[in-house]
């Protein structure tokens, strides 16, 4: 697939993968935006002694036309005058559900001017999860749910499916309440070998249901990683005097002073940050805390950490 933009961030602004996402925003295109960070994120990985994809070699296969030269076993080739690539540990098909959260508290920003909603930033870094899972060889689905499962994509490879995966997200909107218990558990069943979820979030839900069926997607075997998506405005609350809190997935409404429960709210949401963290890490579930100001790279370089474990 190729892309063309008269401009684009990466050639005016640096790398793409390390812009806000307000900048990529200007884009447009998902598949642009998608396109530009995850070459942007690869090519810098190269400049970085943590180069992030495993280096475990798994088996040689016979070499076809495009495959990268520098992965050829020229002994092999000198033995049997035939040309073999060898295969690494990230290229053993690795089979991965994408769940995304479309619920309405997903569609909102602090500061709609600056910031992207919690849902957009959920589709951007789906489709650049999807990009590098196919890149390297792997397939990817997807699972985007509310209360009830939106749209489900069965894990496939190649450049198809990514094109279906990217049109897919283009076209998601977030609305209703939130059930990520039951789109765990399904994406469980659908699962008839090990593989890998990556649960995309702001984790505005009942929180037990949820923690029960990703420990049971890692009892089962499964690599799991969350990402919980966080607005800036939601951890901490803006300055000012009284304001007026909406919840979107129930109406209702609560009028506040602000210096009345500053401190109180920071401590609320810190522990909610650590009970979700102590509850998934000591299971192995990789937890990451996500703000939608932040460069993608973030998110990508937490998959990758989870992804060395794979194998």
């Amino acid at each position: 697939m190729t892309f063309e933009s008269p401009t684009s961030p990466s050639s005016s602004h640096g790398r793409a993968d390390l812009l806000d996402p307000a900048a990529l925003r200007e884009l447009g295109n998902m598949e642009l935006i998608t396109r530009r960070v995850v070459e942007g994120f690869l090519l810098g990985l190269h400049r970085s002694p943590h180069r992030g994809f495993s280096a475990e070699f798994a088996e040689l296969r016979a070499y076809r036309p495009g495959d990268d030269l520098r992965h050829v076993d020229w002994r092999m080739y000198g033995r049997s005058d035939r040309f073999y690539v060898k295969r690494y540990q990230e290229e053993t098909n690795l089979r991965a559900y994408i769940l995304l959260d479309l619920s309405r508290s997903m569609d909102w920003s602090s500061d709609p001017d600056r910031l992207p909603t919690k849902s957009w930033y959920g589709a951007h870094l789906a489709a650049a999860l999807a990009f590098i899972l196919i890149r390297q060889g792997d397939q990817a689905g997807l699972v985007a749910f509310d209360e009830q499962i939106r749209e489900r994509i069965a894990p496939r490879g190649g450049r198809r499916q990514l094109r279906t995966l990217l049109s897919t997200l283009s076209s998601l909107k977030a609305g209703g309440g939130t059930a990520a218990d039951q789109a765990l558990r399904k994406t469980a069943t659908g699962l008839r070998k090990k593989g890998l979820v990556i649960l995309l979030s702001d984790l505005l839900l009942d929180p037990e249901p949820t923690r029960q069926a990703l420990h049971f997607l890692r009892h089962r075997g499964h690599e799991v990683a969350v990402f919980h998506l966080l607005d800036p405005g939601e951890r901490d609350l803006p300055a000012g005097g009284a304001v007026r809190f909406y919840d979107p997935e129930t109406d209702e409404e609560l009028g506040v002073s602000v210096p009345d429960i500053r401190s109180e709210y920071r401590q609320a949401v810190k522990e909610a940050i650590e009970d979700w963290r102590h509850s998934l890490g000591p299971q192995g579930i990789e937890y990451t805390v996500l703000s939608t100001d932040a460069p993608f790279s973030s998110a990508l370089r937490a998959y990758l950490k989870k992804r060395e474990r794979l194998g």
